[in-house]
């Protein structure tokens, strides 16, 4: 065999011998790195985003934190007592303090945690809530202590950027609503370090300037982080201690900031904050640009009102009028001829009717014989009343005595007075006496 083969085949170089080794056990071998870990990097801090978060049944918490290059696993065990605790979960950016070890069981080097805080927005929106509730405490939000706006302000102190998007809005609709307002700048940043102590020195120095109506502190829009200047503490004491009323005006519609509790008057943007504090002077001059038109309106309403009454009291005395009331007389004639003439009609041919049907009874009846019965019903009913008439009384004998003066029939003797005038009427002739007794 050549001595280049024999190279390629010969491993006692790179092997000792037997007896030189030092064989570990899987066990004894992450039991090393264990220690060797635990020893040499021992308590950190990480940052990273918390993924694969599953919390067990047991109280203890498991996740992942990563970032753009790597990942590490997690423990949090159910006795570790900590703040924000809570707030762990998938795609939440966190600072975490713990102890690195292995795992032994599965041979995975993790972290067990022993602190946790929130980066970012999550971090921030804490410390906003903490110093929100410190300050509620301390009374800085109370409604009570609030001022109301001036309704016609005459000069303003205007707390923000003199390069900003705020104050270009804010003089635009000052200008457009009410040009004669005068206007303070006290020029800051309005984020960034530092920020926050040259708005509260902004502040301070338009209270010692004076003689100002309100001051407006404002900003335009932008992230939690580009807020956060007016979220200070030295902001919200600043505002609180300010001898002159405060607007705060920061950010969009949907942002709050800390210093917006404490202000007197919140406004949503730069822009309406500005259509407040000018609400009342524009409000005027509108009215009295209108007031002119307003008032030739009501002259014609009231000479339309005018004209109608008029017309109506014309309608009234044309009504009340003599020759109207004759006309309407003449018109009630001419109603009552015509109507007499649709009756006299109307009983014409109703007789008609009447007559033609009986003249039918009449032809169906046989006319003579009716008439035949009807003249001895006649007789009949005359020998009757001949013989019941006082004619036929009276020539019995009979007599019927009455006052002379009235023609009263006398029936009761008791009635007559003496000296009364009597008339006795005979079958023929009358007597003419006077009464006695």
């Amino acid at each position: 065999m050549s001595k280049q083969s024999k190279s390629q085949w010969d491993f006692g170089e790179l092997f000792p011998a037997e007896q030189t080794r030092k064989i570990f056990s899987v066990g004894e071998l992450t039991e090393q790195i264990r220690r060797l870990l635990e020893k040499q990097i021992g308590s950190i801090w990480i940052s990273g985003e918390v993924t694969n978060f599953r919390a067990q049944s047991s109280g203890h918490i498991y996740f992942t934190l990563k970032d753009a290059s790597a990942q590490i696993s997690c423990v949090l065990f159910r006795g570790e007592t900590m703040p924000h605790r809570e707030l762990i979960s998938d795609g939440q950016k966190i600072l975490v303090q713990g102890d690195v070890t292995v795992y032994e069981a599965r041979g995975n080097y993790q972290i067990i945690v022993r602190a946790v805080e929130l980066q970012g927005v999550g971090a921030l929106q804490i410390q906003f809530e903490k110093l929100k509730q410190k300050l509620a405490a301390e009374g800085l939000f109370a409604p009570e202590r609030k001022r109301s706006l001036p309704k016609f302000p005459q000069r303003i102190g205007l707390v923000t950027s003199p390069t900003g998007a705020a104050i270009r809005d804010v003089l635009h609709v000052i200008q457009r609503r009410n040009p004669a307002l005068e206007i303070i700048l006290a020029p800051c940043r309005v984020q960034g370090d530092g920020a926050a102590r040259e708005i509260s020195k902004a502040i301070q120095l338009l209270n010692e300037f004076g003689n100002l109506d309100l001051i407006l502190v404002t900003r335009g829009g932008g992230s939690m982080e580009d807020l956060w200047a007016f979220n200070e503490e030295i902001v919200a004491r600043a505002i609180f201690e300010s001898k002159i009323l405060v607007v705060s005006a920061v950010g969009h519609e949907i942002d709050f900031t800390i210093s917006d509790f404490v202000a007197d008057i919140r406004a949503a943007t730069p822009s309406a904050a500005a259509e407040i504090i000018t609400e009342g002077i524009f409000s005027s001059c509108k009215f009295l640009s209108q007031c002119g038109e307003r008032m030739r309106q009501l002259f014609r309403q009231q000479i339309k009102d005018k004209e109608f009454l008029l017309e109506q009291v014309s309608q009234r005395l044309a009504r009340a009028h003599p020759r109207r009331k004759f006309q309407n007389w003449l018109q009630r004639l001419d109603d009552l001829q015509n109507s007499l003439s649709r009756c006299a009609k109307h009983g014409a041919r109703h007789s008609q009717i009447v007559l033609r049907n009986l003249s039918e009874r009449l032809h169906r009846i046989r006319p003579s014989q009716f008439l035949k019965q009807r003249r001895e019903q006649l007789r009949q009913i005359q020998k009757q009343l001949n013989l019941l008439g006082p004619e036929q009384v009276l020539s019995r004998g009979y007599s019927i005595t009455m006052d002379a003066g009235s023609g009263k029939v006398l029936r009761d003797a008791k009635k007559i007075a003496a000296g009364q005038k009597l008339k006795t009427r005979l079958k023929t002739g009358d007597i003419i006496s006077k009464a006695e007794k």
